[in-house]
């Protein structure tokens, strides 16, 4: 995504009420993971979506804006056997996942029951649920949620986007910056020289 685009797409969002939806959504998942008592951040999709785009940005979100705990747990539902040490986790660690634990579910599409019930598990036993989803996806992830942010399916609101804005703005200390400023670094990160990333 070059600059130029993220601007035009900038002008386009403002006044919408979409990018500071993204921002409460972010501040949220930030003072889960910020909070006294919080534990990991378990990250997690659909069978057929892995987000690891986001694994990646909030990695490195975590490492910029020195909270450790913004970098997830990428979990797969079926890690092959041979997968290296951060892709190997699979669906088990959201039935473990308790107290203090945050589970941020990506789901462009509707979740599976299989995954669903594990959310529920991980719920119920105290972790903090969020859902970033596609607006139009069926199923109860929405009521699982303690947050939850509904993309449309616009092409104002694409979804990958609203990953790459969920992550800088988690990144973000509360109350210093709007989402339009958030969205202009953004613009910056994303046109500058990648660092390498093990995801």
């Amino acid at each position: 995504m070059d600059a130029v685009r993220v601007s035009a797409l900038r002008e386009r969002l403002a006044g919408t009420g979409w990018l500071e939806a993204v921002g409460g959504f972010a501040g949220a998942l930030r003072r889960s993971v910020d909070r006294r008592g919080a534990g990991e951040l378990l990250l997690v999709g659909t069978e057929a979506y892995e987000p690891w785009h986001l694994a990646a940005h909030l990695e490195d979100e975590a490492a910029w804006s020195a909270v450790p705990r913004l970098a997830p747990t990428l979990l797969r539902h079926r890690p092959p056997a041979a997968a290296p040490a951060h892709l190997a986790h699979g669906l088990r660690r959201l039935t473990d996942a308790g107290r203090g634990a945050t589970v941020l579910v990506v789901a462009p599409e509707a979740a599976g029951a299989p995954l669903l019930e594990r959310v529920q598990d991980a719920r119920r036993h105290g972790a903090t649920v969020l859902a970033l989803d596609g607006a139009a996806a069926p199923g109860d992830l929405g009521a699982l949620a303690h947050e939850r942010l509904a993309v449309g399916t616009s092409a104002d609101e694409p979804f990958d986007l609203a990953q790459h804005l969920v992550s800088a703005a988690a990144g973000q200390p509360p109350g210093r910056r709007s989402a339009l400023d958030r969205l202009a670094g953004l613009a910056e990160r994303l046109t500058s020289t990648p660092t390498l990333s093990r995801w």
